[in-house]
């Protein structure tokens, strides 16, 4: 399976899947990774976005206080299992005040793009939520701009390269709860701030995900398009249930859904993605891709409480969707 406009990751965090064990993704067996106390005065530590960096690996973290109020911090890790994560929330440098004012942010990623490193998030603006857009290139200053759309929006997910000379932009437009629908949109931006060209992506379908669906980690470019890891929620009747599928969209229209799993490719099943602050939670936001191996770690949200890591490979996740796909 050939990566396309991949890095390569050597010291990528790996383990090999456990004897006898047919899943297509597979957990660590040092989660979680990161626990709810990683950080001074956290309540939570949980769905967060991390990308290599100068041989090592930084990332952006959802850090819930014990004031309960969401904010974003700075976390660097040389094997990217072991993290240090800063105890005090990111300062966003930001020319203009009401923009830079800050509410709350949660769910972040980050995403490089030509020698900047973006990062989207679920950013507080006049008490509702929106996609706040930032860039850093050295992971100490962090750059924010405007808002990507008007409120209601979540799951901010960019791509790692232009589409036909734009940037390009995942999201899922929402209200100002616990959202009871949920369809993934396009968008492009000529500079990151003017965004139109809306389409369409896909909707929630019966079964796992009925209730919405939502960008997950940044795509992966592959030669059988770009292979997008996304959340879908289902309804219970002990409430919502979050687990993950992947699919397949077109490389030059990436709206258009070639693939789209049938069957979830991970769901709450240990303890510490069942039990914690939102029960029954699995939320992918990183999948580090090594291009020479075509090995991916994803690191992802569990129960809204602390981080797991779980691995899988490219060309086995293709072939799943592929394989599954409606």
């Amino acid at each position: 399976m050939k990566i396309i406009n991949g890095v390569n990751i050597p010291n990528l965090p790996w383990e090999e899947r456990p004897k006898g064990s047919k899943d297509i993704i597979w957990r660590s067996k040092k989660n979680p990774i990161i626990t709810r106390d990683a950080v001074k005065n956290s309540n939570s530590i949980f769905n967060s976005a991390v990308v290599p960096f100068q041989g090592g690996f930084a990332g952006v973290f959802r850090s819930d206080d014990t004031a309960r109020i969401q904010r974003l911090h700075k976390g660097v890790s040389d094997d990217g299992v072991n993290w240090e994560i800063d105890d005090e929330p990111i300062q966003f440098i930001c020319d203009n005040r009401e923009i830079g004012k800050f509410e709350f942010g949660y769910d972040p990623r980050v995403c490089k793009i030509d020698d900047k490193y973006y990062i989207t998030w679920c950013n507080g603006y006049k008490g509702c939520p929106t996609i706040g857009v930032a860039y850093t290139t050295d992971f100490e200053k962090f750059y924010q701009s405007e808002n990507a759309f008007l409120p209601f929006n979540r799951n901010g997910v960019l791509f790692p390269r232009k589409i036909d000379g734009r940037y390009a932009m995942l999201s899922r437009p929402s209200d100002n709860g616990h959202t009871l629908f949920g369809d993934i949109f396009y968008s492009e931006s000529p500079d990151l701030i003017y965004w139109g060209k809306h389409r369409h992506v896909m909707s929630p379908v019966i079964g796992w995900q009925s209730a919405k669906v939502g960008g997950g980690p940044v795509p992966i470019e592959t030669e059988e398009g770009w292979l997008l890891i996304y959340h879908g929620v289902l309804i219970s009747c002990n409430g919502f249930v979050y687990s993950a599928g992947c699919a397949l969209l077109d490389l030059d229209e990436p709206w258009k859904v070639k693939y789209r799993t049938k069957p979830y490719i991970i769901s709450p099943r240990e303890l510490y993605e069942c039990v914690g602050d939102v029960p029954n939670v699995v939320f992918p936001c990183t999948n580090l891709c090594d291009a020479a191996t075509g090995r991916i770690a994803i690191y992802y949200g569990a129960a809204d409480t602390v981080i797991g890591l779980a691995y899988t490979t490219a060309e086995e996740l293709v072939q799943f969707t592929k394989e599954n796909s409606y």
